[in-house]
């Protein structure tokens, strides 16, 4: 998926964060956030905590973290994604990992805290959904989770703008509407009689315009909670973030939506978004905005050192060792580049693409924890991601983890076609 006009590479994630790690003179960055809303269904909510740490009481590996909930059929799914999402990421990351090893262990744990928020809302028996957008900020890094039709961008300090988010909108992917129909469901516009077929397409049974949300029992299985993830890194430069749901996109383009509020602070910001995005529509739908800023760490301006005498200086200098050349030379090669770049990108939504691992096994998951809700699988009763899999089946092991329980396989199944959706969706769609 391309997201800029022009063409940049994809940079391993270590690299980056070797060029980080090696310059002692790059700070965390400033994190200045406002939001704004319009209110018209009530279903729209926002989280936003500034303060989470990876290392609970050191004080120094701090992140933050932004979502935005946009319900649709009622509130029930986007307050519960709201309290439970975040608590089911993090159980997801194994303890002990450094920055490098955590960031890149997210991927894998946003797709199974997404899933697992997911089975446990069916469990309630309620048939609302909701879209999310799931943003942390750790350090310079952004990483994405999105599903549903809200969106996330970014405008880096150089300019250009990034698209962190897909839209799971079923006008949009033919590859979503063919996995669909292949599940067993049914894609179509709302039929008036006599033929004629109008609005979006939508989803049957149910009516959603969706491919993929949290929640919504009474559609079916297919409609899928994996999330479409993206993480890139800024440069010290920083950029700003905006989150939004569809109220603002609707009405907006992305470049639209930054043009209004540059040089606002972003309370101002936020306001300044939903404000032109209501203008332009009216208030159709619940409107919501996050602006985010990400700036450099202002600095206090250096003392001037005391002067020097001219001949004991020259002199000192005619004697002074010169520095290591290889050391000096990996520096430059860590320290140089300081620009806006790509780090992951995956939007399957296949499980057992997503939660395989390049990493090593003992580093990234637990052996014997379901790889989506964390239970303990006594050896020999875990299932195997891979099972079944018709990908790639030279390279498939089912011995291999990561290990479903029986609850989360019978999920992924039911998400694959594989097999009728369970009997609560069944009585919830007539």
């Amino acid at each position: 998926m391309s997201n800029r006009s022009d063409n940049h590479q994809t940079v391993p994630l270590s690299v980056l964060l070797k060029r980080e790690l090696a310059n002692e003179k790059i700070e965390r960055p400033e994190i200045i956030y406002g939001q704004a809303s319009q209110s018209k269904k009530g279903e729209d909510f926002t989280m936003v905590k500034t303060d989470c740490q990876r290392v609970v009481g050191d004080g120094v590996s701090t992140y933050s973290v932004f979502a935005l909930f946009d319900g649709h059929n009622g509130s029930a799914a986007a307050l519960y994604s709201k309290e439970a999402l975040l608590n089911n990421i993090l159980a997801a990351i194994p303890t002990d990992l450094n920055r490098d090893e955590w960031i890149a262990a997210l991927p894998r744990s946003l797709v199974a805290g997404f899933v697992k928020t997911d089975k446990d809302f069916q469990e309630r028996a309620q048939t609302s959904g909701t879209t999310v957008t799931f943003v942390i900020i750790e350090g310079w890094v952004i990483s994405v989770a999105s599903v549903g039709d809200s969106r996330c961008i970014v405008e880096p300090a150089e300019g250009g703008v990034y698209y962190l988010s897909a839209d799971h909108r079923l006008e949009c992917s033919e590859d979503e509407r063919m996995r669909i129909t292949s599940s067993g469901g049914e894609v179509g516009r709302l039929n008036t009689g006599g033929g004629a077929e109008i609005g979006p397409l939508r989803c049957w049974p149910g009516g959603l315009c969706l491919s993929r949300s949290i929640g919504d029992m009474d559609v079916g299985e297919f409609i899928v909670p994996v999330p479409y993830v993206k993480q890139m890194k800024l440069s010290t430069a920083g950029g700003r973030v905006i989150i939004s749901s569809d109220g603002v996109w609707d009405a907006l383009s992305a470049e639209e939506a930054l043009d209004c509020c540059r040089g606002m602070p972003p309370d101002a910001a936020a306001a300044q978004v939903v404000k032109d995005a209501v203008g332009a529509k009216g208030l159709r739908d619940d409107t919501t905005c996050i602006v985010i800023d990400i700036l450099p760490q202002e600095k206090p301006a250096a003392p001037l050192p005391p002067p020097k005498r001219q001949g004991k200086g020259v002199f000192k200098s005619m004697f002074k060792k010169k520095p290591n050349e290889s050391s000096s030379t990996v520096e430059k090669e860590y320290l140089e580049p300081d620009t806006v770049e790509e780090i992951f990108e995956e939007g399957s939504a296949s499980l057992s693409e997503r939660l395989d691992s390049k990493y090593p096994l003992c580093n990234m998951f637990k052996l014997f924890m379901c790889a989506v809700c964390q239970v303990e699988i006594k050896p020999g009763e875990g299932i195997s991601i891979h099972s079944g899999s018709s990908s790639n089946p030279e390279k498939v092991r089912p011995w291999d983890g990561p290990f479903l329980c029986t609850s989360c396989q019978e999920k992924k199944e039911a998400m694959e076609g594989k097999r009728p959706s369970g009997s609560r969706r069944d009585s919830d769609s007539d």
